[in-house]
């Protein structure tokens, strides 16, 4: 791997760190409890309820509404990027426009700070419109970032980039997240390391929780500049890129007529739409679950965090392995299954048991966090769905690399953004209506195991060219 591929790859140190902690861990659980669940009891609208069912209704609205917003970023993404990725083959340098997609993530993920509790913050609205647009403006980044993967390597170390990548994504948020406990939450609970929180941060105010949305926005800024200064960019200098849109809009939907010509890679895209975003949704909808479920705190979630993103980062470096010893199909099948044992296992852990009530929860310890079995059971969980999302992530770009035709990566990695959108709204869509139907967050999250299950029959299905196939696959 030389210079060309770390660059690549160094380009998710810079930019990862905002959809795990924004999307996943820090803010999205926040915005659930103390924003939406709170204005709802607040305001008196639950008042009819008992008080642990006002809660409960009130957890299950934070939820809802989290997943509504993931719902609706995925359903713009899903209409626009494959021909976003279209013209990404056929227009000019690709650089300018990862540097508009990074300025609009940072610019919403630094206005993330306002997102107060009450009248003094912008309306829940306003935030909600924020994410949509930060993430659009990821996904969007997302497809021209792997359009330019295959040439930032040969092609037998693609894989290793793609999952160093990723594991460096993850790698940074550890520090960040380090970062955060260490100036801010230990010494307001313990007074380790110092006496207070440093900076002047306010706990009661909540701005260890928003001061994350500002640091996500430096950190990319920063840490982009290498991959702007040494990454290699297919794109063509002086190619007009109105004539690249309407040229690549009419190949998209020449490719999707002429879909059979492509049917292996069609049909591991169909499965994607299934697989990656029921995954997507796991993640991006899991720590608003465990946050409102077993009623964890920030350091609770902090420290799960913690853990997600060490055991991911050596997800990204597993995928790659994994790829090169069984092949890619293999991979896959191997990394989406164990996820789907660990997320049953997952919903199977309440505050009063596990295993669905056969085993009862009882106090281990008396530390800071995680006291309970269940509390530690459901984060040695995180660990295995951590390393094999990430593992499946690298997996499924490698896939797309060895079936996607010579010349028309930016293409088929748009229809890749759209097959890995398309259920980012309807998986969203899953959760937000069961956890609403049957007032129940655990409902609601178990309905991503449809999609997961619909990812894994048509995945059986494809059949890899034969050259890939001298190691893994069979004739």
């Amino acid at each position: 791997m030389g210079r060309t591929g770390f660059a690549w790859a160094i380009f998710e140190w810079a930019r990862n760190p905002y959809y795990i902690l924004i999307v996943i861990f820090i803010f999205a659980p926040y915005f659930a409890r103390e924003i939406v669940g709170a204005d709802l009891l607040a305001e008196g609208a639950l008042d009819g309820l008992e008080p642990d069912e006002a809660r409960s209704t009130a957890n299950a609205m934070g939820q809802a509404t989290v997943a509504s917003v993931t719902k609706w970023a995925g359903l713009i993404a899903a209409l626009t990027a494959p021909f976003l990725g279209a013209a990404l083959d056929r227009g000019g340098r690709l650089k300018p426009i990862l540097a508009l997609t990074l300025s609009s993530i940072a610019i919403c993920s630094a206005l993330l700070w306002f997102a107060i509790p009450g009248e003094e913050g912008l309306p829940t609205i306003a935030i909600m419109t924020l994410l949509v647009i930060a993430y659009v403006s990821y996904t969007y980044s997302e497809v021209t970032h792997n359009a330019m993967l295959s040439v930032s390597g040969n092609k037998q170390s693609l894989s290793m980039i793609s999952g160093l990548g990723l594991g460096l994504g993850n790698l940074a948020a550890v520090f960040i997240f380090l970062a955060i406990v260490l100036l801010f939450v230990l010494p307001d609970l313990i007074g380790f390391p110092f006496d207070d929180p440093q900076f002047g941060v306010e706990i009661s105010r909540f701005e260890h929780v928003r001061i994350a949305g500002p640091i996500c926005a430096i950190w990319l800024m920063l840490f982009s500049i290498p991959f702007f200064l040494h990454a290699k960019d297919p794109g063509q200098a002086g190619a007009s890129w109105g004539a690249a849109t309407r040229d690549g809009a009419r190949s998209v939907l020449k490719t999707l007529r002429e879909a059979t010509h492509y049917s292996e890679l069609m049909k591991s895209l169909l499965a994607r739409m299934f697989y990656a975003d029921a995954m997507a949704a796991l993640l991006a909808l899991g720590a608003v679950y465990v946050a409102l479920f077993l009623n964890w705190g920030f350091l609770e979630m902090l420290c799960y965090a913690l853990v997600s993103s060490i055991f991911a980062f050596g997800g990204g470096l597993f995928g790659g392995w994994l790829d090169m010893k069984i092949g890619v199909k293999r991979a896959l099948l191997v990394e989406i299954l164990v996820m789907i044992a660990a997320m049953v296992v997952q919903l199977s852990i309440t505050r009063e048991g596990l295993f669905f009530g056969l085993v009862d929860n009882s106090q281990v310890w008396n530390g800071l966090v995680f006291k309970t079995l269940s509390d530690l059971a459901y984060l040695s969980l995180i660990s295995v769905v951590a390393v094999m999302a990430t593992a499946s992530i690298s997996s499924s770009r490698a896939m797309l690399v060895t079936l996607a035709p010579t010349g028309r990566s930016g293409e088929f990695f748009g229809l890749y953004a759209i097959a890995g959108t398309i259920t980012v709204w309807m998986g969203p869509l899953l959760v937000e209506y069961f956890t609403v139907w049957f007032n129940s967050q655990r409902i609601g999250m178990a309905s991503i195991s449809i999609l997961f299950t619909l990812g894994v029959v048509i995945l059986l299905t494809v059949h890899l060219p034969v050259h890939t196939r001298d190691r893994v696959e069979p004739a």
